[in-house]
């Protein structure tokens, strides 16, 4: 198997286990855990999500994640080159990841700018009138230039970090702004917990009522885990591709699966309990961090309020831009590994690429620009990727592993050569082969059906129907 890429440029590596943890810690935690992991929960029931959440992070993440981890560092190569190192049939997995990166890339910058406008807005009063929080928001989002302004800015933190390469911008960064985002999370957490009738909120939670449970909330779940842990998008191909060959992969699987569902637990733990508190509505949908939140920290009032509201959005900004950087990095591996280029016009390339598309999700939520199925690209993007590619992309990733990979090279791959132990490599073995994909398939045909019911069906089909083109052409190639 190529252990080379097609490029003659030296690969990177990570400098150290510890930057690596923090760097693929960072990938996974984003806005999937402090933006969309808390009004999920809200908008599915709370406790019963986020018990079914955490079985598939547990079982269905680490399998997936590991996975990806040992594929990456076993060809040496990004989402791409990996699969068709091994097989060029299989090269539409890979270009799916790279898909799925830029997709996300197309609205994922829009929310991030939001996040970096959110401190200025902070800074500059916005909390001083809590009853105009509502109808601020509203006003921003639909302007067609201010989103626009900060989208860029936000992408230009993401270039400057991913042009200095592996070991000197990325496992750099991590380093710095994973402890940072930990800090200013536990910080809110103990706050919110210290108010009257916090524990309403910790009971929403933690206390499941599977009543409430339903196809959609399954599917919630499971696209809530992979669109968290940053599975089947190419990230935890491209960052395992980097590996060095004597790290642990099980152990380090599990630390970042530990640490990305920490962070969206507590983010959830410095919501809830203070939203309970104020008698504020859980299931407020995607406006909960940029309406709700800025009202709860208002409610507070004084100082204190102030600080943890900047704190907060400083930490959003944090945990996006560690998410981010790991997805643009996907496009940037994949232009340098397949089309030769050196790597600050892929990053220049890419990053274009991505603003145009934030483009046309920024505009979309004043509701101009193009739609489809009178659908605008914001929507149209997270669909995609959240109910289709992320979750396909994964259950290809483990068909691949269980069917076309041979078992003892894999295994060899994960125990490096048999020095690490990992007694339960046959049930891992077996859930990838057989288990997961088998569990992915019947939730997204679940998840087909809900997109119907709900209106979105034609572009549920649409995503399908790209997957499928795509095999087909590889195929023939």
């Amino acid at each position: 198997m190529a252990t080379t890429n097609t490029t003659t440029q030296p690969r990177d590596s990570w400098g150290s286990k510890l930057g690596f943890v923090m760097a693929a810690a960072g990938s996974a935690v984003g806005l999937g855990n402090i933006w969309k992991f808390p009004y999920t929960a809200g908008e599915s029931g709370g406790g019963a999500f986020v018990a079914i959440y955490l079985l598939f992070v547990i079982v269905i993440g680490f399998s997936v994640m590991l996975t990806e981890f040992a594929v990456g560092r076993k060809t040496g190569l990004s989402a791409v080159g990996a699969f068709k190192s091994t097989d060029r049939r299989w090269s539409f997995v890979g270009v799916i990841g790279v898909v799925s990166g830029l997709l996300i890339m197309g609205f994922y910058p829009v929310v991030g700018g939001w996040a970096i406008a959110y401190i200025y807005k902070i800074a500059t009063g916005l909390l001083s009138t809590p009853e105009a929080i509502g109808d601020s928001f509203g006003g921003f989002i639909s302007n067609p230039i201010q989103p626009l302004f900060w989208m860029g800015l936000y992408l230009v933190f993401n270039i400057l970090v991913v042009i200095k390469g592996i070991s000197g911008g990325i496992e750099k960064a991590g380093k710095i702004l994973m402890p940072l985002l930990f800090a200013i999370l536990i910080l809110v957490a103990v706050k919110g917990l210290s108010l009257p009738g916090a524990t309403a909120g910790l009971e929403f939670l933690f206390k499941p009522d599977f009543s409430k449970v339903d196809s959609t909330v399954v599917l919630a779940a499971l696209g809530q885990a992979f669109f968290s842990l940053s599975l089947g998008m190419g990230c935890m191909i491209t960052y395992g591709s980097y590996l060095k060959k004597k790290e642990n992969l099980v152990q380090t699987t599990a630390m970042v699966t530990a640490m990305d569902t920490a962070v969206a637990i507590l983010a959830g733990v410095a919501m809830f309990p203070a939203m309970f508190a104020f008698s504020m509505e859980p299931a407020a949908g995607p406006g909960l961090i940029f309406v709700v939140v800025p009202q709860l920290f208002a409610e507070m009032g004084g100082i204190v309020g102030l600080l943890l509201a900047l704190l907060f959005f400083i930490g959003l900004s944090v945990a996006a831009l560690t998410s981010s950087v790991s997805l643009l990095e996907v496009v940037v591996s994949y232009l340098i590994d397949e089309k030769g280029m050196k790597r600050s016009t892929a990053v220049f390339s890419a990053s274009a690429l991505m603003a145009f598309l934030c483009v046309f999700a920024s505009l979309s939520l004043g509701g101009l620009g193009p739609t489809l199925f009178e659908t605008g690209a914001f929507d149209i993007f997270d669909l995609l990727t959240d109910k289709i590619f992320l979750a396909v992309g994964g259950m290809l990733v483990c068909i691949f592993a269980g069917w076309r990979l041979n078992r003892s090279e894999l295994e060899k791959e994960i125990t490096n050569d048999g020095e690490i132990k990992f007694p339960l490599f046959g049930l891992w073995y077996n859930l990838v082969k057989y288990v997961i994909p088998f569990a992915i398939a019947i939730v997204a045909i679940a998840g087909v059906k809900a997109g119907f019911d709900s209106g979105k069906g034609e572009i549920m089909v649409m995503g399908l129907a790209i997957i499928g083109i795509g095999a087909l052409i590889s195929k023939k190639l």
